[in-house]
């Protein structure tokens, strides 16, 4: 088996189609995800994914399918065996890992989770080539994305690194830093998620995770909310990168050009229009839509009132085309979470900057940080005496 063949298994679209079946709330798109999943089934065979997802009556079951699926699936686990026997009789450790990391694949590629976790891992203990060993590593990743198992992702993206750190090549610490990002999306790390995509940006090769499209999407959306204006504009909107693919992501191109250019009530618009049709329907962002939502608002709000010592709640309204009573309403509860420097003089109706002193914030790190020391140098001296 050529190493440098790297295998999109499992499908990870079949997931994404799974859970839009599995929410309600994406119901006009249940016609498109139903069909796609069953004919990604049905050409990998996928039986045992096949009893899950019908399980759940995300889909309906055909039993003769059923029947069909595993019976094929019996037939090939039946000439994997026999040519691991006959290897592992007539032939060296090479061909034997070869048919080993055949039988895990095959596993993996149904959907298989348990038998395929425990085949890849069989075929990494029996692979000698630290190229290969990588690889099986991101599969068992990739499973875990599949079926949704942090542990799982996390436990290999942790060996990964310390096998690339053994000698890894140009690609695979490359594809490595794609997965890796993809985690830290998925827990809400957002900024050095980010960081990792756009290291990545110019360089792309992991398509068995996702396409280069959505991949860009991902770095458009973690990017817009925690990157500076000035590097909003050179890591993104000016990447050759992300100009080559935005046209066909013109909801996230409003999105990051209007927050630029402070157009801010187009900028809400195109916020609400990227809630709806991006986040919401996107298995890996959807449980961070709310916080995404929140943050990015903030973060319009505080990139406007930098401006500006004062202004009045009828202009702040006005330019995120909102009635005074929203905007009110929504900085009086950012203000309440200590989220936005600024007080609402509700007699004159107008919003104030309050700008924090750094020299203060400093004195008070200095304390805090000054009191855990003293702290621990206390508990330390009654260790010692």
């Amino acid at each position: 088996m050529a190493e440098d063949i790297v295998l999109p298994i499992p499908n990870l679209s079949l997931s994404q189609h799974y859970f839009t079946l599995s929410t309600p709330s994406l119901s006009h798109l249940h016609g498109t995800a139903r069909k796609e999943l069953l004919e990604g089934i049905k050409a990998e065979q996928m039986s045992p994914y096949y009893r899950i997802v019908t399980s759940t009556s995300a889909l309906p079951l055909d039993q003769a399918l059923l029947d069909t699926m595993e019976k094929a699936n019996k037939e090939e686990l039946e000439k994997l065996d026999e040519r691991l026997a006959e290897a592992e009789k007539t032939e060296g450790e090479t061909e034997i890992s070869d048919v080993l990391r055949a039988r895990a694949n095959y596993f993996t590629r149904v959907g298989d989770k348990d038998r395929a976790v425990e085949a890849q891992k069989l075929a990494l203990e029996k692979t000698p080539g630290l190229g290969s060993r990588i690889d099986i590593v991101l599969t068992l990743v990739r499973i875990g994305f599949f079926f949704g198992d942090h542990q799982l992702i996390t436990s290999n993206l942790t060996k990964a690194e310390e096998l690339i750190e053994k000698g890894g090549d140009w690609d695979r610490r490359n594809r490595l830093k794609v997965y890796q990002g993809l985690h830290l999306l998925s827990i809400r790390q957002f900024k050095p998620g980010g960081e990792l995509f756009i290291d990545a940006l110019s360089t792309f090769t992991a398509t068995e995770l996702l396409s280069y499209n959505d991949f860009v999407a991902l770095t458009v959306v973690a990017n817009t909310l925690t990157l500076t204006r000035p590097d909003l504009k050179k890591k993104i909107i000016s990447a050759p990168e992300v100009i080559g693919v935005l046209p066909e992501l013109p909801i996230l191109a409003d999105l990051t050009k209007n927050l630029y250019e402070c157009h801010y009530d187009k900028f809400f618009l195109a916020l609400a229009t990227v809630e709806q049709t991006y986040l919401r329907s996107s298995r890996l962002l959807s449980p961070h839509t709310r916080y995404y939502v929140r943050e990015m608002r903030i973060l319009a709000y505080t990139q406007l009132l930098e401006s500006y010592r004062s202004l009045t709640l009828e202009s702040l309204a006005a330019a995120f085309g909102v009635s005074v009573e929203f905007v009110d309403s929504e900085l009086s509860r950012f203000i309440a979470s200590g989220r936005l420097h600024c007080m609402i003089d509700k007699v004159h109706g107008v919003v104030e900057t309050t700008r924090p002193s750094v020299k203060n914030a400093q004195y008070d790190t200095v304390i805090r940080q000054g009191d855990v020391l003293l702290n621990a140098v206390q508990r330390l001296s009654k260790v010692l005496y």
